[in-house]
């Protein structure tokens, strides 16, 4: 299942992303879109997680929660 995770602080790494959304299962792909011209994120990236059980849990539990000063918006991709 594929996740739109939005509202990314722009310091967030995809390392630090993987790690919490494995707290609910596998990661297969996590990818945080970055600025062309700036090279900095654009606040906003996709995971990818096998799992369609895990990733509603991650999806749910993770919504609106409050990662370094962000509140963040997570919302399936199709």
């Amino acid at each position: 299942m594929k996740l739109l995770v939005r509202n990314l602080s722009r310091s967030m790494t995809e390392e630090q992303l993987i790690e919490l959304f494995e707290k609910f299962g596998a990661v297969e792909h996590c990818n945080i879109v970055m600025d062309e011209d700036t090279g900095e994120s654009k606040g906003f990236g996709f995971i990818e997680m096998p799992s369609y059980d895990k990733a509603r849990k991650a999806m749910f539990k993770l919504d609106g929660k409050l990662i370094e000063g962000k509140l963040i918006k997570i919302r399936q991709q199709n």
